[in-house]
C-alpha cells in the first residue's frame, strides 16, 4: 500500500485529505476525523483500512489547522462551518469514486466525525454505508430520511457526550425514517474507546470488535 496527502475539487476551490491506497484499488471509504483535526491516528485508521483492501480518504476539515489541547479542539468543532464541511465531503467522495474500486464509498466517523458520517449519508447519493462511532456535534442535523444506506452505530456505556438517552433517541429516529441500522454499546467503555492514541479512554477488546464489525459491514454494502 501507499499513502499521501491531495488535494480535490470542493466549494468552487480545492480541499486536501489523507489517501491510503492498497496494492491493487478497493472500495472506497471516507474516514471522518474527531475534534483534533486530521492527527496521526486518522491517518493511521486509513491506513489500516488501505491494509483491508480499501482504498481510503481522510478530507482535513479543518484545512490545516490540528490540536491536542481539548480546550482548542472545542473552539475548532464549534467553529465549523457545516455547510462547507458537507461539501469538503461530497468533493471528497467524488474524488474517492475516482480513485477507488465501485461507484458507491462507505464513510465512518468519530465523534464529531460520527455525526458527520451520518450528515454525508444523508446528502451524497454515493454514500452505499455508513458508520457512526459515537456522534456528536450540536450543529449537525441530518435528515435521516434521506439516507439510503445501511447504518453502523458503535457507542460507549459511559459516554459523557452520547449518553443512552442520545442513542436511543437516534435509534428511534433512523427507525422511524425507515433506516436500515445495527447499534452496538460496549459496556463499561468511554467516549473514543476506539482511539489507540488515548490510553485512557482506549478499550482494546472493544476497538477489535468495533473494527470487526465496520469491516463486516463495508465488504457486505460495497463488495
Amino acid at each position: 500500500m501507499r499513502s499521501e496527502m491531495v488535494s480535490f475539487a470542493a466549494n468552487g476551490g480545492s480541499a486536501d485529505g489523507y489517501l491510503a491506497i492498497p496494492d491493487r484499488p478497493g472500495p472506497g471509504v471516507l474516514v471522518i476525523q474527531e475534534w483534533w483535526g486530521l492527527v496521526g491516528h486518522i491517518k493511521e485508521v486509513a491506513d489500516r483500512f488501505a491494509a483491508a483492501g480499501f482504498t481510503a480518504l481522510a478530507p482535513d476539515l479543518f484545512h490545516g489547522e490540528a490540536t491536542t489541547s481539548p480546550d482548542e479542539a472545542g473552539k475548532l468543532f464549534m467553529a465549523l462551518e457545516v455547510d462547507r464541511a458537507e461539501q469538503d465531503l461530497r468533493g471528497a467522495a467524488d474524488h474517492l469514486a475516482t480513485v477507488a474500486s465501485g461507484n458507491s464509498v462507505g464513510v465512518v466517523g468519530f465523534c464529531m466525525g460520527g455525526q458527520l458520517a451520518l450528515y454525508a449519508a444523508s446528502k451524497s447519493p454515493r454514500i452505499g454505508a455508513c458508520v457512526d462511532f459515537y456522534g456528536v456535534h450540536p450543529n449537525v442535523h441530518p435528515d435521516y430520511g434521506a439516507i439510503r444506506c445501511p447504518v453502523l452505530g458503535l457507542f460507549a456505556e459511559n459516554d459523557g457526550f452520547v449518553n443512552a438517552e442520545a442513542v436511543a433517541g437516534l435509534d428511534a429516529s433512523l427507525t422511524g425514517a425507515g433506516v436500515a441500522h445495527e447499534f452496538h454499546t460496549y459496556p463499561g467503555t468511554d467516549h473514543a474507546f476506539f482511539n489507540d492514541g488515548r490510553p485512557e479512554v482506549y478499550d482494546a477488546d472493544a476497538a477489535a470488535d468495533a473494527w470487526d464489525r465496520v469491516i463486516r459491514l463495508l465488504r457486505g454494502s460495497l463488495g
